[in-house]
């Protein structure tokens, strides 16, 4: 199982990841020319909590394997509007 203190401390990099991509998605949005590098960053860093949610999947219990599965769907959707953003605005990923 793993632990509350490891649990909490993945949340909080999950919400901390998704608005740091949900802030550079509304940029985007708003401006026809946004940071690539902050873009490309909340990315990769989207790609790397769902990496680390993952990894954490393997040791939790069933209630905990529920909380990381919401995550990851969070963190996927967010993904997928970043790319779909990137690509509409002439970025290719």
């Amino acid at each position: 199982m793993a632990t509350r203190d490891s649990m909490e401390n993945l949340t909080q990099q999950v919400e901390d990841c998704l608005r740091h991509a949900e802030e550079q998605y509304k940029q985007s949005s708003l401006q026809e020319h946004y940071n690539d590098n902050d873009y490309t960053t909340a990315l990769q860093n989207l790609e790397q909590t769902y990496q680390d949610i993952c990894t954490m999947a393997h040791s939790a219990n069933g209630q905990q394997r529920e909380q990381l599965h919401r995550m990851r769907l969070q963190v996927q959707q967010l993904q997928n509007s970043l790319i779909l953003q990137g690509t509409r605005g002439g970025e290719q990923f």
